[in-house]
């Protein structure tokens, strides 16, 4: 187990002595109590457990909340527009014109309401975001500028917490997962912002809502310790063709971000 393991373990606290689920979460939860290494102690760590997500798309926020995440934590500055509709699945035509935030938690607190939803009506910058990652045990990063994303990224591995990292374009998709002492973080991959890079990209809405439920996955895997992360591992998606495939990731030695937390 490394470091970032112990930590969070140490965060959430053991299962085992934590209240038992109530008859009205057992049966809420049935599906997927039965799912073979999650079981009651896998649903009490994740109502234990706080996600940050940022830019909220809607597929992540909503299949945590959905699984009975304790905590969400969503950081995502301005109104909903019309253009949002199509790919942001927690905004609605009723609310265009009012905080995205404020839908979100709207809506996710009918879904759920035994999940606790904090908003925050803002981007991540370098005026929030270490506290917007110390709020959390885990970050779920969707933010479409890599400024926000390297901010993100450093701000983890200063502070040991996992990192799942979704992009999108078109009909592609890409997710990894970084545990900070264990593999590569974002800079290694990535040392400045991508050539050609902009904020406003073409995508269709199923492939934001397939890559956001991915990464809830991901979430889910690392907080309850079900199956295996992507540590190192970069997932590739196509859904021209609906082909998969994970690419091998390395970490870079000389890393100016992550060098010193290995």
């Amino acid at each position: 187990m490394g470091s970032t393991d112990m930590r969070l373990t140490k965060r959430l606290g053991n299962a085992r002595t934590r209240s038992p689920l109530s008859a009205e979460e057992r049966s809420v939860y049935e599906w997927q109590l039965g799912v073979a290494g999650f079981g009651e102690e896998g649903q009490k760590s994740l109502r234990s457990a706080s996600v940050l997500v940022t830019r909220i798309g809607g597929a992540a926020a909503t299949a945590l909340a959905a699984a009975g995440i304790g905590r969400l934590v969503l950081a995502h500055q301005g109104n909903v527009r019309t253009s949002d509709l199509n790919r942001q699945t927690l905004m609605s035509s009723d609310w265009v014109g009012k905080p995205r935030v404020e839908s979100a938690q709207r809506r996710l607190k009918d879904l759920n309401p035994r999940v606790a939803v904090e908003i925050h009506n803002a981007n991540v910058g370098e005026d929030n975001v270490d506290d917007l990652v110390a709020s959390a045990d885990l970050v779920i990063d969707g933010a479409p500028l890599f400024r926000e994303r390297f901010l993100l990224n450093r701000a983890t591995v200063e502070q040991g917490k996992p990192m799942v990292d979704s992009a999108m374009y078109e009909l592609e998709a890409q997710l990894t997962t970084f545990l900070p002492g264990r593999g590569p973080c974002l800079a290694c991959l990535y040392p400045g912002d991508p050539p050609g890079w902009r904020r406003q990209f073409p995508v269709l809405g199923a492939v934001s809502t397939m890559v956001g439920s991915l990464a809830a996955m991901e979430a889910i895997k690392v907080l309850t310790g079900l199956g295996e992360p992507l540590l190192g591992r970069l997932l590739v998606a196509d859904l021209r063709d609906m082909s998969f495939r994970t690419v091998r990731l390395q970490r870079n030695l000389h890393c100016l971000v992550c060098r010193d937390h290995h």
